[in-house]
């Protein structure tokens, strides 16, 4: 079976002080290295919603930095619609959209869609298929005043803005960080809803979903990933994981992350 991301062993450490010494040693897994990600290693398939379950700083934004190409791993080897993360960074862009629930690069004092009309510039869309990509995403995403300035949105807004950026040049694989992290509730599920049954029902882009908000990921995702301390602790779905864990049908992604995070 193909799989549109593969990863095996990736693990990533960081300096606390850079110095020659430290960053020799950190290189190498030494003891003075901070460990973000340890030997993490999962597959996915196309059109699938995969879930990053973990606390703040269990490793979930290091390991999409790393599948946007913004970091390189320590060790191991991932590779995105075919093509590897470290030598074909290039090809990897052109697959991959990232959005985040703390968006801050936007230009605030212009308008959500000279926001996108910007962006759509540095991949190369002409001018036509720019436009038309943005009313659609415009009307898709439910984007309100689009001629209004950025630093007059709503949270919920911005982050359908955010999205919209993400979606620019059609990719086939978005990820997600925290996404709902800054909404309202309902303005959360209008975005779940238009990632579940549009995104991925619908267009079969592939979605990792990194989040800290367990019973989202239970309605949203078709698979888990459990991660504590920059370990992989378990994959699969819901039921699959109770199985794991030893706990009845009715137990929640709580008590199993729980019961994994301690093993």
């Amino acid at each position: 079976m193909s799989y549109i991301i593969e990863a095996n062993g990736l693990s990533k450490y960081f300096s606390p002080r850079i110095t020659l010494v430290k960053t020799f040693r950190h290189m190498f897994g030494g003891r003075d290295a901070i460990v973000a990600l340890e030997d993490v290693s999962f597959t996915m398939k196309k059109g699938e919603i995969f879930g990053l379950i973990g606390p703040n700083g269990a490793g979930k934004t290091t390991l999409l930095k790393i599948l946007a190409t913004l970091i390189l791993p320590s060790k191991g080897r991932v590779l995105v619609g075919g093509h590897e993360v470290a030598a074909e960074s290039i090809a990897v862009r052109k697959c991959i959209g990232l959005v985040s629930g703390e968006e801050r690069s936007f230009y605030w004092r212009i308008s959500g869609r000279k926001n996108l009309e910007f962006f759509a510039t540095f991949y190369n869309l002409t001018k036509k298929l720019a436009r038309d990509r943005i009313d659609n995403l415009i009307e898709l995403l439910g984007i309100e005043a689009p001629d209004r300035m950025v630093g007059k949105y709503s949270s919920g807004m911005k982050q359908r803005l955010s999205l919209a950026r993400g979606l620019l040049h059609d990719p086939s694989v978005l990820l997600m960080d925290e996404p709902t992290k800054s909404l309202d509730p309902g303005s959360a599920e209008k975005l779940r809803k238009i990632v579940k049954e549009h995104l991925c029902l619908k267009e079969k882009k592939t979605i990792i979903w990194a989040t800290h908000n367990l019973q989202e990921a239970e309605t949203v995702c078709d698979r888990i990933g459990l991660i504590n301390q920059g370990r992989l602790v378990a994959v699969g779905t819901v039921d699959e994981l109770r199985g794991k864990a030893g706990l009845g049908s009715m137990a929640s992604l709580e008590e199993i992350y729980g019961v994994m995070s301690n093993t």
